[in-house]
């Protein structure tokens, strides 16, 4: 389940073909629409983030030759945490990532074909159950077509986006759709969101830059199997070659992803999508960039269409590799049945990948993903256990003194954190933290502590709380 040395350039290709799929393409246009060119700032900390992870992360990983991140946890704090997080990770996995992955895969295709969203998720769950049985190397090398095809296709919906925009000035080219794109929407190329923005609460000012989107960034990316699986069957020169192979593509994505969407939002405006982007009668950010698919020509529809969907069928597929390696390996191998053969290995990872995605087409409709939109709704409810994570797996690299206790800590501390500064605001006023910028009016009048603020100071507050168990209650 975890095996298969990819080649750096299919490793890059992997990381970003996993990621860009439905998150990238769908929900962050949808964000692109929403909030402008601002949201970008994931795809660029993504970047630097691809590089920190591989400068220190992944010699780490393979000098202690970690196929499974609980495996890794297993070495340094025993099978009590490792066991724990294998559980938190699958609860993650499924009732996060991979029911807002179908969801919004399946609302692209109903988008462009017309067909109810619950039938494409059907569609979407078996396609994906039959490529993840194909193994890691399947996946990892199918990435390869389809993140080149979604790159193409995305320039190509981008060139037709911005196109259709000059003409709204009676222009034609791009170029020109370009700037009459900027000065019409202005607002939505602000890349640091002032306090006065209505989306301040998602985008919170130089927190993006400085605070808790480096661990959104560097949890995902150093520390999440779904990911760090394309490089662990690696050696450490190809591993690092195919993570900055990966961040030199994340520096195409604002380009790629959320221009369409600020398009979009143009568009709209103008009345030239009709009622493209609502939803009996309420309008989804999240139908931005299938709504501008359809707009393409029918060969290029067709080849876009199908790379679209081809590469969220691969991002379901890997995320369902994630939960089947992690289910064998780690919870039934090692806490169930430690004599299982091989072959029944096998089967069992067969039998977890079809669960979980009948647990997601199930899921998936009750999430009220398509309120929030699709891509903040992934950051917000990962970065519940974001923060714990992400302190456990840096004290556990880099200072040897980080006991058992410490790391259990970090994995129910930074989740019990998370929802009480995600319910604080329900039984008292945050208003008091305004003028040092950790709290923010939501539009009704009541003051919340944005998601990313709030994982900034988890985050801190675990760390503070592993340091003092491993110091001053270990010398106790």
């Amino acid at each position: 389940l975890a095996e298969g040395s990819l080649t750096w350039w299919a490793i890059g290709a992997s990381l970003i073909a996993s990621n860009i799929s439905a998150e990238q393409f769908i929900g962050m246009s949808g964000s692109g629409f929403r909030i402008g060119m601002a949201i970008a700032v994931y795809e660029l900390m993504a970047a630097a983030t691809l590089v920190i992870v591989a400068v220190f992360f992944m010699p780490v990983y393979l000098k202690n030759h970690i196929y499974t991140m609980p495996q890794f946890l297993e070495q340094r704090y025993g099978k009590a945490v490792a066991t724990t997080m294998a559980l938190f990770w699958l609860g993650l996995y499924v009732v996060v990532n991979l029911t807002s992955i179908l969801y919004l895969g399946a609302l692209a295709i109903g988008s462009v074909t017309g067909i109810g969203v619950f039938p494409c998720m059907l569609f979407l769950a078996v396609f994906a159950a039959i490529i993840t049985l194909g193994g890691m190397k399947v996946i990892g090398y199918t990435d390869v077509i389809q993140v080149t095809c979604l790159v193409i296709g995305g320039l190509v919906t981008t060139w037709l986006a911005l196109d259709l925009v000059a003409k709204l000035g009676n222009g034609h080219g791009a170029m020109q759709g370009f700037t009459n794109l900027y000065d019409s929407t202005r607002d939505h190329f602000q890349m640091v969101l002032g306090r006065d923005n209505k989306n301040y609460m998602d985008l919170p000012g130089l927190s993006t830059l400085i605070g808790g989107m480096w661990i959104v960034n560097l949890n995902y990316w150093g520390c999440n199997q779904y990911i760090t699986q394309r490089a662990l069957g690696a050696d450490l020169p190809t591993a690092r070659k195919g993570l900055l192979f990966a961040a030199f593509l994340k520096l195409l994505m604002p380009m790629i992803v959320v221009m369409p969407g600020i398009a979009a939002f143009a568009l709209d405006r103008a009345g030239v999508l009709g009622d493209a982007m609502r939803v009996g009668g309420e309008l989804n950010p999240d139908r931005a960039y299938p709504t501008l698919l359809a707009m393409l020509p029918s060969g290029l529809k067709g080849i876009a269409f199908a790379a679209l969907t081809a590469a969220v069928v691969a991002s379901l597929a890997g995320k369902a590799n994630s939960i089947a390696t992690i289910f064998t390996l780690d919870i039934y191998q090692k806490r169930l049945h430690p004599d299982v053969t091989e072959k029944k290995m096998v089967w069992i990872g067969r039998v977890t990948v079809v669960v979980s995605m009948l647990l997601a087409v199930v899921i998936a409709p009750l999430m009220g993903i398509d309120k929030k939109g699709g891509f903040q709704y992934i950051q917000e409810y990962t970065g519940f256990v974001s923060p714990g994570i992400l302190a456990m797996f840096l004290l556990g690299f880099f200072w040897k003194k980080t006991t058992s206790s410490a790391a259990m800590f970090a994995t129910i501390g930074g989740l019990v954190f998370s929802i009480i500064l995600k319910f604080l605001p329900t039984m008292m006023d945050l208003s008091f933290l305004a003028p040092i910028g950790f709290a923010h009016d939501n539009g009704s009048g009541v003051y919340e502590i944005p998601f990313l603020d709030r994982m900034f100071i988890v985050f801190w507050l675990v760390v503070a709380g592993m340091v003092l168990l491993s110091t001053v209650f270990a010398r106790g």
